[in-house]
């Protein structure tokens, strides 16, 4: 979960303890209270509204990259890139919300429309997670059109509901309203932490249509949404409706467009000079709003290097994600979803934000140390590369048990000696297999073969018990090869056959039949999975099965059904399995591991979530606090889309780095956690220089200046402006 998105929207136009606008409750009947209480009954539908929106914000983008991954077959980068730019768009659409609010619908109906586009995009993009339903282009559009009306819906909502719900309180209720907000809070808590653990299991864990099932996972979100549009349309008659009073945004932006634009056309030197270049608005624009402009582009300067933390912040989603499907995710009584991982930064953050708040931040007090919000920003900036500095060391040892990465010329080969003795393999003109094969020998690590070609015609010579004999095969440039080495009629024999290239995606497991019996067999693995082997040591093509144990297959032969078993099929980990011999009414199996299974645990990820959760509280509520201390009442929600917008670039840089510069995943982490720390470098200079100020002592200071001012306001070329 991302905490801006919980603080963002309640303090959007609203902070704890704020009055609201004068003029902003026109008269109209009181509402009806909860319990005897001052707090409004209302506020129920608005609380448990934004508990089922979150749920189905957090639920469904959950499992978003490996749906990208699993169900469309993109490649990593691609999948990450989609990911951010869905991330990125629900954080520009805020600005359209707030302008639909203030400007022309008003809070309540910007809410009901823009939830209803909110669940529209969330049924399609169910509907375009159900596999029979059309081809992969059908199933694309609907998604991306899917995504495209939840970001135009999560992001349009985001800066109205908690500012709807702080005005169904009468003004003298502050203290209310400042404990609602607590509530609101706790809300998006509740609804991100339980989604974020449930929809990973209702993807992984329940199956349809014969595979994970993308539908369910998309579709308890979009029944939660459309709950939540039912409970906040029940509330309706409840409700303090306030009429749009007119967006401060548009405001603030024509009034620096016009400054930039007045100034241009006055570059004469005999123009007197101005204080500040935003006074080159003052023609139109009043010393109030002026001033208080100044104030915010003060603070908004200050934005300029943040958007870095949100793009490493933001991965834990797309890049950790995909991380954990190449980790060990046993825990002994469960078996977590790599995309569950995500549950902790939610869960992190309810238990840091009561220690650091009661805990360090006090004990730092009475050690004297001057932990300026700047410094508690910058710490939590370390705090996030760090976490990336560590995903990038348990990169490098995932990729350990990773399948070398082939380039033009290359292939891999091993030997599978299925016959009775040792088995001495020779390739012509290659330096290869020094040592004979013994009989059922676990294979060592694939050998690398050089090729003059595209494909080449190798000719090998197999020693066996003082016999020779010669086959060619043609090898292809980066394929992996098994040569099959068997007696058959008193002789020797051997084919070749093609091998996985890379590891199973997802953490699954792959496996495969060798039949060396003189009937062909077929195999039951578990009640959905069945294969057919023809005999004389024929193989049969990889399945991909769910990590377990799988002790219940059966054999089924001419003769008769006889008990199958595998034993664990681990995650990330490929198999060949030899059916050797019918004996006793059972199967005799060999099993090799082609591909070495994951053996980096998922419990190595905690310490990155640990410390970027730790950076998230010290730099999202420290820089929320400190921005809105910074800036007058009125311009709060300037400084709020301000803030929502540094977001949106975080994930847009992520996704032209995923896209533009494609590199090994430690080394992206690594690039990541060098840029943030420069930038962390960079923003602590800004701040050193930054002095901080009470808002109503510039607004005096204004004031005293506005008189001294007006006597440079001469000379000026008027082109098209009214002096």
């Amino acid at each position: 979960m991302k905490l801006p998105s919980c603080l963002e929207e309640c303090l959007c136009c609203y902070t704890a303890g704020d009055d609201p606008p004068k003029g902003d409750f026109p008269l109209q009947k009181k509402s009806p209270k909860l319990c005897g209480s001052n707090y409004p009954l209302s506020i129920a539908f608005i609380v448990v509204n934004e508990f089922c929106e979150r749920f189905s914000y957090y639920g469904m983008r959950a499992v978003l990259t490996l749906y990208f991954l699993s169900f469309f077959h993109w490649d990593e980068n691609l999948s990450t890139a989609v990911y951010h730019a869905f991330s990125a768009l629900c954080y520009f659409t805020p600005v359209i919300g707030a302008i639909m609010a203030d400007s022309w619908l008003g809070k309540y109906k910007t809410i009901i429309y823009l939830s209803i586009v909110y669940v529209v995009g969330h049924l399609i993009k169910s509907v375009g997670a159900i596999p029979s339903l059309g081809n992969q282009a059908v199933h694309v559009v609907l998604s991306m059109v899917g995504l495209f009306l939840i970001a135009l819906g999560t992001g349009g909502i985001k800066p109205c509901v908690s500012a709807f719900g702080g005005d169904q309180f009468e003004e003298e209720h502050t203290s209310e309203r400042s404990k609602f907000f607590s509530i609101f809070y706790l809300s998006i808590n509740a609804g991100s932490l339980i989604s974020t653990f449930v929809t990973p299991v209702l993807r992984g864990d329940v199956k349809c249509f014969g595979e994970d099932c993308y539908a369910l996972a998309f579709g308890v979100p979009a029944a939660l949404m459309v709950l939540a549009l039912v409970v906040f349309i029940a509330g309706s008659g409840l409700y303090r409706k306030t009429p749009p009073q007119g967006n401060v945004l548009l405001e603030v932006c024509k009034c620096i467009g016009f400054a930039i634009k007045n100034r241009l056309k006055n570059r004469s030197p005999e123009i007197p000079k101005r204080d500040h270049w935003l006074d080159w608005a003052s023609e139109k624009y009043s010393k109030q709003l002026i001033g208080e402009v100044k104030m915010v582009t003060r603070v908004l300067f200050l934005f300029i290097p943040l958007p870095m933390f949100w793009a490493l912040f933001d991965q834990q989603g797309s890049r950790w994600t995909l991380q954990a499907t190449k980790m060990n995710a046993d825990f002994g009584i469960y078996v977590l979803q790599p995309d569950q991982m995500q549950f902790l930064n939610p869960l992190l953050i309810l238990v840091f934000i009561p220690i650091f708040d009661f805990g360090l931040y006090p004990l730092i007090n009475m050690c004297k140390l001057n932990f300026t919000p700047i410094r508690k920003m910058a710490t939590g900036m370390i705090l996030a590369g760090l976490a990336f500095g560590l995903a990038a060391i348990i990169e490098v040892k995932i990729n350990e048990t990773d399948m070398p990465r082939l380039v033009p010329k290359e292939s891999l080969i091993r030997v599978l000696n299925l016959a009775k003795n040792p088995v001495q393999v020779t390739v012509q003109d290659k330096d290869l297999f020094q040592q004979p094969v013994e009989s059922f020998q676990n294979p060592a690590e694939y050998s690398k073969l050089i090729l003059n070609g595209e494909q080449e015609s190798l000719h090998f010579t197999l020693q066996h018990q003082g016999l020779t004999l010669a086959f060619n095969y043609t090898m292809k440039e980066k394929s992996v090869y098994s040569l099959i080495v068997f007696e058959a009629e008193g002789s020797l024999s051997s084919h070749l056959i093609t091998d996985l290239e890379a590891k199973p995606e997802n953490g699954l497991a792959a496996v495969r039949f060798i039949n060396a019996l003189s009937q062909d067999v077929n195999l039951t693995i578990n009640s959905k999975s069945f294969i057919a082997v023809q005999k004389n040591y024929s193989a049969s093509e990889y399945s991909l099965l769910e990590r377990d144990i799988y002790n219940n297959g059966k054999c089924i032969t001419e003769t008769g059904e006889f008990p199958l078993e595998l034993g664990l099929l681990d995650f990330g980990a490929s198999y060949t399995v030899v059916i050797t011999n019918i004996s006793g009414g059972a199967v005799e199996t060999w099993k090799s591991e082609d591909i070495k299974a994951n053996n980096v645990h998922m419990a190595w990820q905690l310490p990155q979530y640990l410390l970027i959760s730790a950076g998230e509280v010290m730099f999202s509520i420290t820089g929320l606090a400190f921005s809105y201390s910074q800036s007058p009442a009125s311009m709060k929600s300037v400084l709020q889309a301000g803030w929502l917008l540094t977001v949106a670039v975080g994930n847009t840089f992520v996704l032209i780095v995923a896209e533009a510069a494609p590199m090994a995943q430690w080394a992206e982490f690594v690039l990541f956690t060098v840029l943030l720390f420069a930038v962390c470098i960079i923003f602590s200079i800004m701040g050193y220089f930054y002095v901080s100020v009470d808002p109503e002592d510039l607004e005096e200071k204004e004031e005293k200046k506005e008189t001294s001012s007006r006597g440079n306001m001469i000379g000026l070329v008027t082109q098209k402006t009214k002096l």
